[in-house]
This record gives structure tokens, sequence and C-alpha cells, in this order.
């Protein structure tokens, strides 16, 4: 039987050691947004060999579809089915504020950006990394450009606080890393970001469609 057809119950009843990566792989699935390559190498390529048998579980008993690439996994829900959960009490990546989206969409212009600069693909083992302070002063530029009528209101430290409003967020959800300062650092230091492979999921000039659409309206 090719894998195409292998079924997870096949897979699982070959061995214990499978029925036990099976089991691994469900639960890290269900336990965060992303399963990165990085966080357990031997049973990420264990369920891209077997993807299509993982993929046809999650079709068949929840309706979601699941999407793996060399980096990243991830489940995609399109619906939500308990109606009393409202919006506001879901755990979700959202951001709801005009400037936190617009934050968030300069991320990723800044990151695609850096990846042609320095000629970064998802092929290189290693994530791209950048300085905040480097981030800082591409969105700085960028908020006065968006919005030229509020060029006195969009100063650095309204950028920056609306930047360290939306970190939280970023690294919660595993889009962003802090990377550890070191001991030559000091107290002036300039944090360092890795990017995780989430940020490859995401279109800028789509997403921002929508916020263009908005302010216009207002």
């Amino acid at each position: 039987m090719s894998v195409k057809e292998t079924r997870l119950e096949e897979i699982m009843s070959e061995s214990g050691q499978n029925e036990q990566k099976v089991q691994k792989i469900l639960n890290i699935l269900l336990e965060a947004p992303y399963f990165y390559r990085d966080d357990d190498i031997s049973l990420f390529l264990f369920l891209s060999k077997y993807k299509r048998a993982f993929a046809a579980f999650f079709q068949k008993f929840y309706g979601w579809e699941l999407l793996v690439d060399p980096k990243c996994a991830r489940l995609y829900k399109p619906a939500w089915y308990n109606e009393k959960v409202t919006e506001v009490n879901r755990d979700m990546f959202n951001f709801t504020k005009r400037d936190e989206c617009v934050a968030f969409l300069l991320l990723l212009e800044f990151f695609e950006r850096e990846l042609q600069e320095q000629a970064v693909s998802t092929d290189e083992p290693d994530n791209l990394r950048f300085r905040f302070g480097s981030f800082l002063k591409f969105a700085c530029v960028r908020f006065c450009e968006v919005f030229p009528q509020k060029m006195d209101y969009y100063t650095d430290e309204q950028v920056r606080k609306t930047i360290r409003t939306i970190m939280p967020s970023l690294l919660k959800y595993r889009f962003l890393r802090e990377i550890p300062r070191g001991d030559d650092d000091g107290e002036s230091g300039d944090t360092i970001y890795e990017c995780l492979p989430a940020l490859w999921l995401y279109k800028g000039e789509r997403l921002a469609q929508p916020v263009v659409k908005t302010e216009a309206a207002q």
C-alpha cells in the first residue's frame, strides 16, 4: 500500500514507536498554531512523510486542513462551532486597532525587504534575524508615508509604543523569537529578533487591502 493510501491507524499498528510518534504529533499540532521543523526534527520529518494520512485524519474527523511546508506545519480551521464562545473570548491571533494592524503589515513588509536584501530563501537552514532598532526606523518612515496628514502624531516615540504593543502577541503566537542578549551587549544593546517560519505564510500586500479600505471609508 502506498503512503498516499495509508491511514494513521495502520501506521500506528506497525510498531509501538510509530504509535507514540503519531500521538505526539497530533498533540503538538493542537497545542500551538504552528509546528516548526526546529521544534522536533524527527517528528517533523515523520509528519512530512505521512502528511497525506495526517491530513486525511483531520479532514475526516474535524473538517480542518493540514498544511505542511519544509519548515512549518499548521492546521486551518475554517469555522468556529461553539457559538456561545464569542470572538472576544477566543484564543486567536488577532489585532483590532488600526495602528496595530498597520504595524503588523509593516513587519511583513520589512521582513520581505530584508529577505530580498539578505538574499534569504526558505531553503536556508537559519531564519532571518533583525535588530529592533532597524525595524523601528523602517516603521517610523512608513507610518508617515502611509498617513502623511498625521506626521506630527506619528513620532518615533508613538511608533515605538505601537510596536511594543504588538510584540507580546507576535512572541506568544510564535511569529518572532527574541534572541537572548550576550554578556557583551550591555544595557544599550539592541534587542535581536528571529523571524520564525509563520511569517512566510502571510502576504502583506493582500492583508493591507482591508486596512486601506477601512481608512478610506473614515
